[in-house]
């Protein structure tokens, strides 16, 4: 192995980490504001700091992207992605919705045909069978005792898979940094109309009153690890190739589970232990089985 594919590894396994130990700082704010809000605020912080340091760095004609109602729809899955994910982690433990997350690598697989014209191979059905036992073996005790809220992470991975997609159909349309931007400044606003309309809906656990001084600085603190972690992973990317950082994902289920152990006492039980693991065995077989793309001649 290189030494810049082994720096793209280390890079994108510190981005992985620094994105679960976001996640875990979020869960501390489970009870004390809406998970709607938090979500919000924490766009708000990443939209403001991100169109501060594209202003710097492009200019005014950073912001103007080339396929607008792309951008539009990345921002939007983003957006679905993060209030799903973010009030699933204020209901359930840590590992639990991480595991169930997991799920979207084998959804972009079997979305990339419909949506982008890719053939579905025949191993992305075998695969896709093997993780939806996954799924049933980590929602087992989930569904019983919270109900379809449990659902929340599927639906935050059926999001995510379809920004994947947006992002592989907006490849080359912009900077790192203007791809990033264009996402937190659509998403925010309808974040925080989510927010109000959770807010109006009278649910007690979507009300929003004043929020403490640490929420604020919680919100702030993840949009800087968020934010971090994807320009870390970027980077990763660009070093040691998609297809080798891909598996270090994984690494956030070892972290979530620490996490939500040392910080909130959750001790996941074997069915969701195994679970995890066809589900992640799921996503590496997948990852296996993909042909790589033939080295391009000089």
């Amino acid at each position: 192995m290189q030494h810049q594919e082994r720096g793209g590894i280390l890079l994108a396994l510190a981005g992985f980490i620094f994105l679960s130990i976001g996640d875990a700082v979020i869960k501390t704010m489970a009870g004390q504001w809406s998970p709607l809000a938090v979500a919000a605020l924490r766009y708000v912080f990443g939209a403001i700091a991100l169109s501060a340091l594209l202003l710097r760095s492009e200019g005014p004609r950073g912001f103007k992207p080339s396929h607008p109602w792309l951008q539009l729809a990345r921002g939007i899955c983003v957006g679905g992605a993060t209030l799903c994910f973010f009030s699933a982690i204020f209901n359930m433990p840590l590992a639990t919705a991480m595991a169930l997350a997991f799920v979207s690598p084998v959804l972009v697989a079997l979305l990339s045909g419909p949506l982008l014209g890719e053939q579905v191979r025949p191993m992305v059905w075998l695969v896709s069978a093997l993780a939806l036992t996954g799924v049933a073996l980590v929602l087992r005790p989930s569904f019983a005792e919270l109900g379809w809220v449990a659902l929340l992470p599927l639906a935050s991975a059926t999001f995510f898979a379809l920004l994947v997609i947006a992002n592989r159909a907006s490849a080359g349309q912009g900077s790192a940094l203007s791809m990033q931007a264009y996402v937190a400044v659509v998403a925010a606003p309808p974040m925080v109309l989510a927010a109000i309309g959770g807010h109006l809906s009278n649910i007690e656990a979507l009300r929003i009153g004043m929020p403490d001084w640490t929420i604020v600085a919680k919100c702030a603190v993840v949009a800087f690890t968020a934010s971090t972690a994807h320009w870390l992973t970027y980077l990763g990317t660009m070093r040691a190739g998609a297809s080798t950082i891909a598996p270090t994902s994984y690494v956030q289920m070892l972290v979530a589970t620490f996490m939500g152990w040392w910080w909130f006492g959750d001790v996941p039980d074997l069915a969701t232990l195994a679970g995890a693991a066809i589900i992640i065995g799921a996503g590496l077989i997948l990852w296996w089985s993909t042909p790589k793309a033939a080295p391009v001649a000089d």
